[in-house]
């Protein structure tokens, strides 16, 4: 079992940035891919930004160019966020994926984004 903590949503105005953390506890692998997804009001949850246990990154076109997926050390990812845009707005979701499967098994609780114009 994964524990996922997201933490720095909040309320920013339009062209500015934010930073979203998401701490993993439990138990967690070297080699998880790490995600961001988000769900705004009226919407599908939709994918944001992937980190696989190698490195490799993957956006979605929407914040490509604007959005960084990272990790600060073994336990937390980071989504920096610049840039932003009134329908960046949303809760955000980390998640985790294990190694051979095609799901995100592991969900945080979500963190609300609220970028005003």
């Amino acid at each position: 079992q994964v524990q996922l903590v997201e933490s720095g949503g909040g309320l920013v105005q339009a062209g500015g940035s934010l930073r979203v953390s998401c701490a993993a506890s439990g138990r967690t692998f070297s080699s998880d891919t790490m995600g961001w997804f988000r769900q705004a009001p009226g919407k599908e949850r939709e994918f944001v930004a992937a980190l696989s246990w190698i490195g490799n990154t993957v956006y979605a076109d929407s914040v490509k160019g604007r959005f960084i997926i990272s990790r600060d050390n073994a336990k937390n990812t980071v989504l920096q966020m610049n840039s932003l845009k009134p329908e960046d707005t949303a809760v955000y979701y980390c998640a985790v994926k294990r190694m051979g499967t095609t799901e995100y098994q592991y969900w945080g609780q979500g963190t609300q984004v609220t970028v005003s114009s």
